[in-house]
C-alpha cells in the first residue's frame, strides 16, 4: 500500500518562517547594518511652526573634531526635483514636502539640519550647538476652529483607490424631516500618531564608484528607490535599497520620510557611509493619523428600515498637499438606504500632512456610523444587531452591484452566539458587578479587498529546493511565511524546501506593503511564478523518453509530494528532482507578474467584513474603562495560515481598544507642536489592559477577489472595535460619548 500524499500546507497553522531570526537577533533592520567607514547623522528641527529661519550659526559644533559638515539649505547640493516634480507611490495631491528647500517653515519640527560626525554621541551633542535664528508668523493648527475654511479636495490617481463621496441619491432632506425616528450627531477623532517599535533610520553604504546601497525602514523598498533615483538623479543600476526586516509600521513606513533624503545627500556629498537615526519625538513630525470632525443623520420608520442616511467629515491635511480619505462612503456600502447625502471636505493647517494610519478612513469613519446606528436602535427601542439584520444588503448601493462574497450575516450569527449576545439586558446601568458598570456593545467592520499589480521570481534550483523573491515588505504581517506556503502548495513541495526572499530592490518589482491587499497582490504573483516554473517542468517531462505525460495539457496536470502527477491518476508521476536532473544541470527559473482581472472583477464590490461584539467594565466612581472581552467574527475569504491571520486581528483589536480609550495626540495650538511625543505619555495599549480576545474565521469561498480566493486582514481587526467600546460604554453609564478617545474625565 503506497503511503498517503503530501497535502497542501495552505490552511495550516505553521509557525512563522522568520521568526527563529528575529528571537535569536539575527533579524537586522535598517541601523543594525554594520558598513565601512560609517558616519551619523543627527536631524536638527526647527522650534517654530510657520515663518522663515533668518540665520543659521553651525561655527561651534564645526569646531568640535570629528564633526565632518553641517547640512542646511544653504549649502545643500543642486537636486533634480528642483527641476522636475516627483512622486512616490503614496503621495497625495500636491506638492510634496522636500527638506531643506529653503528657508521657510511650514510646520513644527521640520527638519532644517543635518549634523554628520565620526560618532553618534558627537553628531547629537553637536546638533544641540546649532543657533537658528526665526522670523515667525502667525500659525493655524485648530481643526475644529478652522472649519469655515473647509474646501474640497484636490483629485487625481490617488481617487482610484480613495474614491470621492458617491453624488447624493433621493431626496435626504424631505425623507429624513418627515421620518418618525432619527438621530443626528457630531463625532470628533482626535489625531493619532503611529509609533511602530522600530524607530526610523537609513543606512546608506557609499561605495567608491558612487554606487549605493540603502539599508530602509520602509514598507516597500520600489518606493524608496524610486524616490532616491528621482530626487538624485541616480539611475537606478547605480542604488540598491534593502529592508529584509521592519519593526513595525502600520502605514507610517508607506512614504519615503525624510531620514532617507538626508542619508543618501549626506554620503554623497561626503562620499562616506552614513547613517541617520530619528528619535521618538522626531516621529511626531512627518504624518501621522488626522483630527476629524463627522456629522451623521439617520433616519427610520418604526420597524427599522433605514431610509434617510447623512454623513459628512471634515479632516485636516497640510498646506502643501491634499492628504485624504475614505470616511463617508461606508455606510452607502452596508446600509440599502435610498435617501443618501454625503460630503468630505479637507481644511489645510501648518502641519505636515496625515499619513496613512492603519484602516485609514475606515476606522474613523466606521466609528461615527456605527455609535450612530447604536443611537438609532436605542431611539427604536430595537436590539442593535436586529437593527443591522434589518437593513442588511448584498448590494453596494454605492456602485450599484453586487459583492463578490459577503458572509457578514453569518459573522452576526457566530460572533453573537459565541459572546451570549442573547442574555444582554437592553437598559443602560442595568448590568453591575461590585462597583462596576458592565455594558456590552457591538459594531460591523468593512475593509476593501484589493489587489494591485505585481511581480515574483521562482527559481527550481538543482539541488531541488525552491527559491522564490519579490520585492514586498514584511511589516510583521507574516508575509515571509505565507508566500512561502503558497508557493510549497503551488509545486506540492514542502515548506521546508522553500525559501522566499523579499524586501530587495534588485528583486521583482512590488507596491508598498498596505491597504490589506499584499497577500492577494503578491500571493497571485508568487503563485504565477511557480506556475510558470510547473510549466516548465512539464515540458520537461514530455520530452523523456516513453514519458506517460506526451500529450498531456497544463490543465490535466497536478503537483504533490515533491512530484508532477496526473490529476486523473496521481499514481503517474514523475519526481521534481528527475526533471530538474533533465535540465542539463541548470535550475529552472521563472520570473512573471499578476495583474487584477478587471474584466471578471469590474461588476463587484471586493470588500471583507467583520462583526465586534465587546464587553466592557466603568468603575462608577473613577470612569475607567476596562474592556473585559472581546468576539471579533471575521469573513475574509481563503485563510492561508490561521495562526498568522489571528495574529493580525488579535493586533487590529489590541490597537482598537487603544484607538478607543487611550491614544491622542495633543496638540498646543499656541505653538502648534505635538506635545506629548514619546511613548511615556502617548498611551498605547499595554498588556494590563488587554484581556479576553477571540477571533472567529468564518468561511468565505471566492473565486472572483484574486486567483487565492484572499482577502487582506491588517485592518479588518480595527474597523469596527472603536464603535463597539463606544457602544458598550453607553449600555454600562447611559453616557453617549462621541469623542474618540474616550477618557475616565468624559465619564465622570
Amino acid at each position: 500500500m503506497s503511503a498517503p500524499l503530501i497535502t497542501g500546507s495552505i490552511g495550516k497553522p505553521i509557525n512563522r518562517v522568520d521568526g527563529v531570526d528575529k528571537v535569536t537577533g539575527k533579524a537586522k533592520y535598517a541601523a543594525e547594518f554594520n558598513v565601512p567607514d560609517l558616519t551619523y547623522g543627527v536631524v536638527v528641527s526647527s522650534a517654530i511652526a510657520k515663518g522663515k529661519i533668518k540665520s543659521f550659526d553651525a561655527s561651534d559644533a564645526l569646531g568640535l573634531d570629528g564633526v565632518l559638515q553641517v547640512f542646511t539649505h544653504e549649502n545643500r547640493p543642486k537636486l533634480a526635483w528642483f527641476d522636475i516634480s516627483y512622486k512616490d507611490q503614496d503621495a497625495p495631491p500636491g506638492a510634496p514636502f522636500r527638506p531643506l528647500h529653503n528657508a521657510t517653515i511650514k510646520y513644527s519640527g521640520q527638519p532644517i539640519a543635518l549634523v554628520v560626525a565620526e560618532t553618534f554621541e558627537l553628531a547629537r551633542y553637536a546638533a544641540t550647538l546649532i543657533r537658528v535664528e526665526y522670523e515667525e508668523a502667525t500659525h493655524e493648527t485648530d481643526l475644529e476652529a478652522n472649519l469655515h475654511k473647509a474646501r474640497k479636495p484636490k483629485h487625481g490617481v490617488a481617487d482610484l483607490l480613495k474614491p470621492p463621496p458617491p453624488k447624493p441619491r433621493g431626496d435626504f432632506d424631505k425623507v429624513y424631516n418627515e421620518d418618525p425616528n432619527k438621530m443626528a450627531g457630531r463625532y470628533v477623532h482626535a489625531a493619532e500618531h503611529h509609533n511602530p517599535m522600530e524607530l526610523f533610520a537609513t543606512t546608506v553604504s557609499y561605495d567608491k564608484s558612487g554606487k549605493l546601497t540603502i539599508y530602509d525602514k520602509t514598507q516597500g523598498v520600489t518606493n524608496s528607490i524610486l524616490y532616491v533615483s528621482q530626487v538624485f538623479n541616480i539611475p537606478f543600476k547605480d542604488v540598491r535599497v534593502l529592508s529584509p526586516y521592519m519593526g513595525g509600521g502600520f502605514g507610517s513606513g508607506l512614504r519615503p520620510q525624510y531620514q532617507l533624503f538626508m542619508a543618501v545627500m549626506a554620503a554623497r556629498e561626503l562620499k562616506r557611509s552614513v547613517r541617520v537615526s530619528l528619535t521618538r519625538q522626531q516621529m511626531f513630525t512627518f504624518g501621522h493619523r488626522p483630527a476629524t470632525v463627522q456629522n451623521v443623520a439617520l433616519g427610520a420608520l418604526a420597524d427599522g428600515t433605514m431610509n434617510a442616511l447623512y454623513h459628512d467629515a471634515y479632516g485636516e491635511t497640510s498646506q502643501f498637499e491634499d492628504y485624504t480619505e475614505v470616511v463617508v462612503n461606508w455606510g452607502g456600502q452596508l446600509y440599502p438606504t435610498e435617501n443618501v447625502k454625503m460630503d468630505y471636505k479637507l481644511v489645510p493647517l501648518d502641519v505636515y500632512s496625515p499619513l496613512d494610519m492603519r484602516a485609514p478612513g475606515g476606522v474613523t469613519g466606521m466609528h461615527a456610523l456605527e455609535v450612530a446606528m447604536d443611537e438609532l436602535a436605542y431611539d427604536l427601542g430595537m436590539d442593535p444587531l436586529q437593527l443591522r439584520l434589518k437593513n442588511y444588503t448584498d448590494m453596494d448601493h454605492n456602485e450599484k452591484r453586487p459583492y463578490s462574497s459577503k458572509e457578514l450575516r453569518e459573522c452576526f450569527r457566530q460572533g453573537a452566539e459565541r459572546f451570549g449576545w442573547n442574555s444582554r439586558n437592553p437598559e443602560p446601568r442595568s448590568m453591575k458587578k461590585d462597583h462596576n458598570l458592565i455594558g456590552w456593545g457591538m459594531a460591523t467592520g468593512i475593509w476593501d479587498a484589493n489587489q494591485m499589480p505585481a511581480r515574483a521570481e521562482a527559481v527550481l534550483m538543482v539541488n531541488g529546493k525552491l527559491r522564490v523573491s519579490s520585492a514586498t515588505a514584511d511589516i510583521g504581517t507574516g508575509t515571509y511565511t505565507i508566500m512561502t506556503q503558497i508557493a510549497a502548495d503551488t509545486l506540492g513541495m514542502p515548506v521546508s524546501d522553500v525559501l522566499f526572499k523579499l524586501g530587495d530592490s534588485d528583486m521583482p518589482i512590488a507596491p508598498i506593503s498596505g491597504g490589506s491587499w499584499t497577500a492577494a497582490t503578491v500571493g497571485s504573483a508568487v503563485k504565477a511564478a511557480c506556475e510558470e516554473v510547473g510549466k516548465s517542468l512539464l515540458k520537461l517531462a514530455k520530452k523523456m523518453p516513453d514519458s506517460p505525460f506526451k500529450g498531456v495539457k497544463w490543465e490535466d496536470v497536478t503537483f504533490a509530494d515533491k512530484h508532477l502527477r496526473l490529476k486523473n491518476d496521481p499514481l503517474v508521476a514523475i519526481s521534481l528532482q528527475t526533471l530538474v536532473d533533465q535540465n542539463g544541470g541548470k535550475a529552472i527559473r521563472e520570473i512573471t507578474g499578476a495583474l487584477p482581472n478587471a474584466f471578471k472583477q469590474k461588476n463587484y464590490t471586493r470588500s471583507t467584513h467583520s462583526a465586534v461584539f465587546v464587553e466592557v467594565m466603568v468603575d462608577e466612581e473613577l470612569g475607567t474603562v476596562k474592556v473585559n472581552r472581546v468576539v471579533t467574527a471575521v469573513a475574509s475569504g481563503r485563510i492561508i495560515n490561521p495562526k498568522t491571520a489571528r495574529s493580525q486581528i488579535l493586533g487590529g483589536m489590541v490597537w482598537g481598544i487603544s484607538k478607543a480609550l487611550e491614544e491622542e495626540s495633543v496638540m498646543d495650538h499656541n505653538l502648534g507642536r505635538f506635545m506629548n511625543h514619546s511613548l511615556a505619555e502617548y498611551h498605547v495599549a499595554v498588556n494590563a489592559d488587554i484581556h479576553d480576545l477571540d477571533v472567529i474565521f468564518v468561511e468565505e469561498h471566492d473565486d472572483i477577489v484574486n486567483p487565492l480566493g484572499v482577502k487582506g486582514l491588517g485592518e479588518i481587526g480595527i474597523v469596527g472595535l472603536p464603535a463597539a467600546i463606544a457602544n458598550a460604554v453607553f449600555h454600562a453609564t447611559g453616557r453617549r460619548v462621541r469623542d474618540l478617545p474616550i477618557t475616565l474625565d468624559k465619564l465622570l
